[in-house]
């Protein structure tokens, strides 16, 4: 079927005149005429007399305006050759099975680009009037028209197919009464009509959205380092390029959605004399009412204040939703004694022996979820164990902060995947109660306090966390403290009777494995505390899943990685799923 153009302009890329040579390539077609006049009105203004006297930020400024507005000119240059050169697809068939011969050019679409807009030119191949997916879906019966994704509720809003300039296809006619049956051969009327496919959008790999790669990389990097509106700024200093707070918030969320498949489809080098390490902690976000647990928010509702200005001691606000953060990496072992921890004495450095160094780190992986419940992101995290260790040959070590689900939950999955894993409380945390045992026994400030606290660590360290325990309540008899009087040094008993199995920390200093949570610690402060507790930050739960998603990428150094992945898998989405099969090389 012949060409059904909509523009006979004769002065668009699509339809202008074409002179000799002007389908080689690199015949003078003039495309890059308005860069070059452009250039020379640059050249000129900085041989005037204004140029001349001014200084050289004035020069800087100005020259920054003019080379966006250079490559502007360049990049819409580029984009009318590729217009003028686009040759007609001799069949065209979308994944719904039907067929596009009908071709009408000059359809137009805008990008805001890191230069400023521009305006694409190209093809649009169209099916036979009154042709519907229903009619030919046996011809692709294992294909859909809807566009997949692996997070859609991370999906920024209204990201529809972009409007073209051409005329949409005429609307299907409404249905007909119930009264008189249409005839069998007709068309259904609440059928869809079959939208228009356009090839050479996918050999650009234009987005869905009016945004380009370039713009939404920015958006993704900078809302993921400040606020919204710090990064709406940084934008506009960079590019010229204005874009509101929402459209940056939805380019960020958008460009996280492909976070965990490519660190499924990833295969990080065997290291197989290093123990394996993984860390889980959580932390809460503030989230605006409606993204709240359910049971965080039922709380939240039921809670009175007793003052109007502040909290009073023991009462939240109920506003936080725990995120929970998890790190994976491999381990150096180095061997380790008490006294590297807590040296008995407090000699001259002359005669105090070298602490020795701590273990290695290396291959850090962190990831971090306010969507999803503890098991289901401890469960990702042996994923990622596993993708290290798929034959469980190595040591697999595990670190905590004494959350009983979150120890639970490691047990389950260590036995489910049939992992021996080695579970430990990190020791900071152990302190925190010899710390707090210890003010039933001296008074604040007292610096026998320390040496107290420091002998309790050593007989920990030492594996007899059970003996400590018994020592700390023989104590609280021998001084005759009544209950009240000695909660403190009962709590810290307690909990070293409690969590004793968790305690082996002569095993892991002999062994050379770490016996503190500094990793997640730290990852706990990058992902959530910097970015998601500024001031009067309030989340809903995709705009916080998708910046923790973006800050942990960056975290592990995979951003550049990542965005190479995220879009071949745009490209996958927004074109290649749209049809039977593309030839992008065409």
């Amino acid at each position: 079927m012949s060409s059904s153009p909509v523009c006979t302009c004769g002065v668009c890329p699509a339809h202008g005149p074409a002179g000799p040579g002007a389908d080689h390539p690199g015949a003078a077609a003039g495309w890059a005429d308005s860069a070059r006049r452009y250039l020379e009105s640059a050249v000129e203004w900085l041989d005037g007399p204004e140029a001349m006297g001014a200084g050289h930020g004035e020069l800087e400024a100005q020259l920054q305006v003019h080379s966006r507005e250079q490559y502007r000119l360049l990049l819409q240059g580029h984009l009318d050759e590729r217009a003028r050169l686009e040759k007609r697809r001799s069949a065209v068939t979308g994944s719904d099975g039907v067929s596009r011969p009908r071709v009408e050019n000059g359809h137009r679409r805008r990008l805001s680009t890191v230069f400023g807009t521009a305006t694409v030119t190209r093809k649009a191949y169209r099916a036979v009037p009154g042709t519907t997916a229903g009619e030919v879906g046996s011809a692709c019966p294992t294909t859909s028209d809807a566009l997949p994704g692996p997070a859609p509720d991370l999906m920024a809003d209204g990201t529809g197919t972009t409007t073209d300039t051409a005329p949409p296809a005429a609307a299907p006619p409404a249905a007909a009464p119930p009264a008189a049956a249409p005839p069998a051969a007709e068309p259904d009327a609440a059928a869809p009509a079959t939208r228009n496919l356009y090839p050479a959008d996918a050999v650009l790999n234009l987005p869905v959205g009016r945004h380009s790669a370039g713009l939404a990389r920015l958006a993704a990097v900078e809302a993921a380092r400040g606020s919204f509106a710090d990064a709406r700024e940084a934008i506009e200093r960079a590019t010229g390029v204005r874009l509101g707070k929402r459209q940056v918030e939805n380019l960020a969320r958008t460009a996280a959605v492909d976070t965990e498949t490519f660190y499924d489809a990833r295969r990080p080098q065997p290291c197989p004399d290093r123990v394996l390490g993984l860390q889980a902690d959580g932390k809460g976000i503030v989230m605006r009412p409606g993204s709240l647990r359910p049971g965080t928010a039922a709380r939240a509702a039921q809670t009175s204040t007793k003052l109007t200005t502040r909290l009073s001691p023991g009462e939240k606000h109920g506003r936080k939703r725990m995120a929970e953060i998890v790190a994976v990496y491999d381990l150096d072992p180095a061997p380790r004694t008490p006294e590297d921890i807590f040296p008995r004495s407090r000699r001259s450095q002359r005669d105090t022996p070298a602490r020795r160094p701590g273990p290695v780190v290396t291959g850090k992986w962190l990831a971090a979820n306010v969507t999803d419940d503890i098991p289901t992101v401890i469960a990702a995290m042996f994923d990622q164990a596993e993708r290290r260790d798929p034959a469980h040959e190595r040591t697999w070590v595990a670190l905590v902060d004494g959350n009983r689900q979150q120890i639970d939950t490691i047990r389950e999955q260590a036995s489910a995947r049939g992992v021996t894993i080695t579970i430990l409380i990190d020791f900071v945390h152990v302190l925190e109660r010899l710390w707090k045992a210890a003010w039933t026994f001296f008074y604040p400030g007292d610096p026998d306090a320390q040496t107290w606290v420091a002998h309790q660590a050593r007989t920990i360290l030492t594996g007899r966390a059970v003996d400590a325990a018994a020592t700390i309540r023989h104590q609280a008899d021998e001084a005759g403290f009544r209950a009240s009087e000695r909660t403190g040094a009962d709590e810290a008993a307690a909990y070293l009777t409690r969590k004793a199995p968790y305690l082996d920390y002569a095993t892991a200093l002999a062994n050379g494995w770490q016996i503190a949570t500094g990793i997640i610690e730290g990852a706990a402060r990058f992902l959530i505390k910097d970015r998601m507790d500024i001031t009067g930050a309030r989340w809903s739960t995709p705009g916080a899943e998708a910046i923790l998603r973006l800050r942990a990428v960056i975290a592990n150094g995979d951003f550049d990685q990542y965005w190479q992945y995220h879009q071949q898998q745009e490209l996958r989405r927004n074109h290649l799923d749209r049809y039977q099969e593309l030839d992008l090389a065409a």
